[in-house]
């Protein structure tokens, strides 16, 4: 007899268990080796999970919208059709199936279409068993953009191709010509100009309308902040704040909004640049010692619709020119709140963001995530009564800022530096970000 177990995989390296989203094949239903079976929510997003065996789906343990620990079985896949009784009976009689292996480990990384049974050779190769591993999205866009994917290097986990790598090679040479419009992401900065219209706040999230006395279960995703937040309280931490004016940055976003750029990105951006002088906030504390990360990694705090909060990441903010980040945070945000994100795209974060502006907010603590040396809380920006440099009274756009470092590995100092720096940019250099 030939049966398999299907397991609960662990799709990040925090999931502890998952919850199934749906079962996309039906008992009976015949299965390929590496085709997609259920849909199962981890941590920040819902992940196609793929069987490792071929045969027909015999029995399925663990329903839609119940939960089970990683590594555990979830459904029974026979060889033939003649043993699918034979696995509905393990049910009954408690026994594991007879052929059954131990658990395989799953990659952490797995992601919505990215197979579970993908190996990495060590050379960031992006097939997988002679077959191309890239995203749905990946491959929709090459197809779009008549670009050859098996010429591409996969930057995703495993090698696998991802949305980004097909840009990158359209781009290849070219200037971004962004043709998108912004994301529905407000700016940090609320222009006193009547020309530009200030951004809507983000929809206040369902899990805040239940009905009063009502107990109602933390989502898995929820579940991961809290156990996030829980393990920062070890950490030894400290605070400064800093007032920052914004008139040139105002300027420059009024320039270059309508083509797509985001506050959010322009933000990032000059974030990531005074980074480049000041790697220790960018660093991370381990046991072993400082923790230099080699790429700048920009973490931006969103608000889900449901409830909870997820960190898309831009990767290379430093690097990536002002238009294609604006893009890519679109992206993020629009496949953050369908739940889409591969882990590597909230997780890879080495600086992150949190943004309150939106909402008013003038200035805030934010709490450090696990895992990163530092956080940056920005409040909105405000009309200010101001003396000058010559003796006199003005009005300037002013906005509040606080960092939380990690003080195992960053000082006072060195946070004061990074801010004067920051400061520095956005005040007498805003538009060198557009460079």
């Amino acid at each position: 007899m030939s049966i398999h177990e299907v397991f609960m995989p662990a799709l990040s390296s925090t999931m502890t268990e998952g919850k199934i989203v749906s079962w996309v094949k039906s008992p009976g239903d015949k299965v390929e080796k590496g085709e997609t079976v259920v849909v199962v929510e981890s941590d920040k997003a819902d992940m196609d999970v793929e069987t490792f065996y071929e045969g027909y789906l015999a029995h399925i343990i663990v329903q839609a919208g119940e939960s089970a620990a990683v590594g555990s079985a979830i459904a029974y896949v026979a060889e033939t059709e003649a043993e699918i009784e034979a696995a509905k009976s393990l049910v009954n009689s408690g026994s594991t199936a007879a052929t059954a292996p131990a658990p395989e480990k799953v990659p952490a990384t797995a992601g919505v279409g990215a197979s579970t049974a993908t190996t990495h050779n060590g050379n960031g190769s992006n097939h997988k068993e002679g077959r191309l591993v890239a995203s749905p999205r990946a491959r929709k866009l090459a197809k779009e953009l008549k670009v050859d994917l098996t010429s591409l290097k996969g930057s995703g986990p495993y090698g696998r191709i991802v949305a980004e790598d097909v840009e990158a090679i359209v781009n290849k040479g070219k200037p971004a010509a962004p043709t998108t419009p912004a994301p529905t992401v407000a700016p940090v900065v609320q222009p006193p100009a009547p020309a530009v219209a200030a951004a809507a706040p983000a929809p206040v999230p369902a899990a805040t309308s239940a009905v009063p006395g009502q107990i109602v279960p933390l989502t898995t995703l929820q579940n991961a902040v809290v156990r996030g937040m829980v393990a920062s309280l070890a950490v030894p931490v400290f605070r400064v704040g800093y007032t920052i004016t914004t008139d040139g940055l105002d300027k420059l976003y009024k320039q270059i909004k309508s083509k797509g750029v985001t506050m959010t990105a322009l933000l990032a951006k000059a974030v990531a640049v005074t980074l480049q002088k000041h790697p220790l906030l960018n660093a991370s504390y381990s046991d072993q010692g400082i923790v230099y990360h080699s790429d700048i990694n920009i973490s931006v705090a969103v608000a889900m619709d449901d409830g909870g909060l997820i960190t898309p990441v831009l990767r290379n903010a430093d690097m990536v020119d002002i238009y294609s980040l604006s893009r890519n945070w679109k992206s993020l945000v629009d496949r953050a709140r369908a739940k889409q994100l591969q882990p590597d795209e909230y997780n890879s974060g080495t600086f992150t963001l949190s943004n309150l502006g939106m909402f008013g907010v003038d200035t805030f603590d934010a709490i450090l995530p696990p895992g990163q040396g530092s956080i940056l809380a920005i409040g909105a920006a405000r009309p200010q009564l101001v003396a000058t440099s010559d003796g006199l009274f003005g009005v300037h756009q002013q906005m509040q800022v606080n960092i939380t470092c990690d003080h195992r590995i960053i000082y006072g100092a060195h946070a004061a530096a990074f801010l004067q720096d920051l400061s520095k940019l956005i005040e007498t250099n805003a538009q060198s970000l557009t460079l």
